[in-house]
């Protein structure tokens, strides 16, 4: 009996004002792989992650989570993913660690080794306004430290950090495949990463020059 894939993408498409944003996508993710999304800005990278996050519907197509389509499967599929968007979204007037624990799923109890573990030890009580760029992308970082989700979705996940922090999530990906987790990430970033599989998302034809 051939082994089923954690997630399994057919023929996936989104329509936007009757036309489509990129061409049908098919790929599969195993537990313990990375697939990184590539594509140009403006290619439909970032759509796709939120139709596999259920944020938006497909027009067709089918998204199969451990053998089931998620229509069958919601509630689990839900329970076992994780998305962090291309910005940090945390909330300005919280701080880090209130930032932390509004977020929660699971994973480390603790916010001050969340908070530690992304090099931000001491700043659990400084309100995230008063944080860099940078220091507040690791504050949302710090929430793949205290999930258990299975399944991560990351859209540009290197965006405002340095390259120690590059190395750092390097790190905490590495790290979740071998635990049996799985990423599927957009990014321009080069990543220096064992095994890391690819694939693309190419806008449709009917985009024209855009």
């Amino acid at each position: 009996m051939p082994k089923l894939s954690l997630l399994t993408v057919e023929q996936l498409c989104f329509e936007r004002d009757d036309r489509h944003t990129f061409e049908p996508i098919d790929f599969a993710v195993d537990r313990g792989e990375i697939m990184q999304v590539e594509g140009p800005n403006g290619s439909g990278k970032t759509t796709l992650l939120r139709l596999l996050t259920t944020a938006l519907q497909p027009s067709s197509g089918a998204i199969i989570y451990a053998g089931q389509p998620i229509t069958l499967c919601r509630y689990e599929y839900l329970s076992d993913i994780l998305y962090l968007g291309h910005q940090s979204a945390v909330k300005m007037n919280l701080t880090a660690a209130e930032n932390l624990r509004w977020m929660a799923t699971g994973g480390i109890d603790s916010t001050r080794d969340a908070l530690s573990a992304v090099q931000l030890s001491g700043y659990d009580d400084v309100p995230c306004y008063n944080l860099s760029a940078g220091q507040q992308r690791r504050v949302a970082l710090a929430r793949l430290f205290m999930t258990n989700a299975k399944l991560w979705f990351l859209d540009e996940p290197f965006t405002a950090i340095d390259k120690q922090g590059v190395s750092l999530l390097e790190n905490c990906l590495r790290e979740h495949v071998k635990r049996g987790g799985a990423v599927v990430l957009s990014t321009h970033q080069d990543l220096a990463i064992d095994g890391l599989r690819k694939t693309s998302c190419v806008p449709h034809a009917d985009q024209g020059a855009l």
